[in-house]
């Protein structure tokens, strides 16, 4: 026969200081973790958004990132006709050689500044980025000294609004327009005239990449062999999501240090969980005992207390969900190891990532209650009562030290000696 489970919820809500106090501690752990996993699971979404499956980046052979490859004018041409390319409707190739470069923007969090990617690229190359949206402003002008800013750019950056000026290069750059292309990570970057931003940074003929798009996957996959086994070219060709997907490894170091300390926050919760229950034990001896007199076996008892302290967990991984829950939608920014700049994205507190909250706390209930419901199901009966009323010769004792308090009294009073001092006294 199992114990009722509304047993275990009463006496959760009469211990209701110790509860709240054992599962906050919890909760901090649970919201420690899932911050974490929030920040990982937004970065690697914004890199998994980005790029299309028929688009092809080509690099120079040997180069991890477009920032540290060279791409030359001439190479370009022979890249953009070969087969498999599609057509843009005016008949050309759709093809972008493109210029990638950082620049330094200050922010209120990064008063030294922080590196953001620089694009410069033409109109083909905006036409080929189906998911790029302008939200506001327009787009910039061949030849003028003029950008367009992602989301993030401007959430991130006071300094990069519609409107304003950034100074680099040879001179003042005119924001006049932002752009947004989902959750992807190109929110992150800033688009320019290729020409104008070759000039400035002195790269007119040698520039990074070249992006091109295929007419479908399986033809994408051919258009990558045969650029990276052309040896006139010298170059590498790579599915444009996998170029991003290899960006993940930026999230790592940050996924390492915050399981390392939630692993050891959740040590001292799983021990607080398990005190909490011990001392569950020690004040609930003598209902303990009166549960095995009503006929409750060592089985239910000790599935009772443990279930006690799972749902004692699960109240704190349920709060730990609340305190991370405003951080949903978020936007921060971490260093990208592959491009040398910052890559800004919205932090992602989904149900599943909740989930796994919650089940991480019940788990430390499960380990922080097992023990102490051993505990409790292994005492005797009788042991539980005399837990409770104390041992036979305390309980002596007492008996003898109010008898001799009584004896005492009784000396005080008149007619209390002698063989009928006891007696009532007649009228």
């Amino acid at each position: 026969m199992a114990i009722p489970l509304a047993y275990n919820f009463r006496n959760l809500v009469v211990r209701k200081t110790t509860t709240i106090m054992t599962a906050l501690g919890i909760a901090l752990t649970v919201a420690v973790l899932l911050a974490i996993l929030a920040l990982v699971n937004g970065l690697r979404t914004a890199l998994s958004a980005t790029g299309d499956p028929r688009h092809v980046l080509v690099l120079r052979k040997g180069s991890e990132a477009e920032l540290t490859s060279n791409m030359e004018r001439g190479a370009f041409q022979v890249i953009k006709f070969k087969p498999g390319i599609a057509q843009s409707k005016s008949g050309e190739p759709l093809a972008s050689l493109e210029i990638v470069t950082v620049i330094n923007l200050t922010s209120v969090d990064a008063p030294d500044g922080i590196n953001v990617t620089l694009r410069g690229l033409t109109p083909e190359g905006v036409e080929l980025r189906k998911e790029l949206k302008l939200v506001a402003g327009r787009w910039f002008e061949t030849g003028k000294r003029e950008v367009v800013v992602g989301q993030s750019i401007v959430k991130r950056f006071p300094g990069a609004q519609l409107g304003s000026k950034l100074r680099f290069g040879r001179g003042d750059w005119d924001i006049v327009g932002v752009m947004s292309a989902g959750r992807s990570a190109v929110n992150s970057e800033i688009f320019a005239d290729l020409n104008q931003v070759s000039s400035d940074f002195q790269r007119s003929e040698v520039l990074s990449s070249a992006l091109l798009r295929a007419t479908d996957v399986v033809a994408a996959d051919a258009l990558m062999k045969d650029l990276s086994s052309d040896q006139r070219l010298n170059v590498s060709a790579l599915s444009e999501k996998e170029y991003y997907a290899r960006q993940t490894i930026s999230a790592l170091p940050i996924q390492f240090l915050g399981i390392f300390v939630s692993v050891i926050m959740a040590v001292g919760s799983g021990f607080a969980a398990m005190n909490t229950m011990y001392a569950a034990v020690a004040r609930r001896s003598q209902e303990i005992g009166t549960l095995r007199v009503l006929g409750f076996s060592r089985g239910s008892i000790l599935l009772s207390f443990f279930l006690e302290s799972v749902l004692l967990s699960a109240l704190g991984g349920l709060i730990g969900c609340l305190l991370v829950l405003p951080l949903n939608g978020v936007t921060t920014g971490i260093g990208n190891f592959v491009t040398f700049s910052e890559t800004s994205f919205n932090l992602r507190v989904t149900p599943l990532i909740m989930a796994y909250g919650v089940a991480f706390a019940m788990l430390l209930g499960a380990f922080g209650g097992l023990f102490p419901a051993r505990m409790a199901a292994k005492k005797e009966i009788l042991v539980r009562h005399r837990l409770h009323r104390g041992p036979p010769q305390d309980r002596s004792r007492r008996q003898g030290n109010r008898q001799g308090s009584l004896d005492r009294r009784g000396k005080g009073r008149p007619g209390a000696a002698g063989p009928g001092a006891g007696a009532p006294r007649r009228r």
